[in-house]
């Protein structure tokens, strides 16, 4: 985490997300940045918020996980997050694995009508 504030420019690049997204993101209260005026800085609590929004996105959480996520450490601090994270991470781990397995499923059917097909036209 930076020392000082990002901007909303340098926040968006810093976590490559477009400009919609992270308005998105404070419409649905995940974040709140410091306002003055019509500009929006970001301190380390709101980057801390946006690297566990970005990992939670790229496990495949919904925005409504990551929020409760984030509530539970705001109302019951950092060992009852923890507990809910083991939680959570099992759950979307056997989800992960259900699709893993639906998508081996459909690739061995797609290669089998492939390589059918492909016997036919000779």
């Amino acid at each position: 985490m930076s020392g000082s504030p990002l901007s909303f420019k340098e926040m968006c690049a810093k976590f490559d997300v477009t400009p919609r997204t992270l308005r998105y993101y404070e419409y649905i209260e995940l974040l709140t940045p410091q306002k003055q005026g019509r500009n929006r800085f970001y301190g380390p609590r709101e980057e801390a918020r946006m690297t566990l929004i970005m990992r939670g996105r790229r496990f495949g959480f919904s925005l409504e996980t990551i929020r409760r996520f984030l509530l539970i450490y705001e109302e019951e601090g950092t060992d009852a997050q923890l507990r809910a994270w083991v939680d959570i991470a099992s759950e979307q781990l056997e989800e992960l694995r259900r699709q893993q397995n639906e998508l081996a499923e459909t690739i061995a059917e797609l290669e089998r009508m492939r390589d059918d097909t492909a016997k036919r036209i000779g």
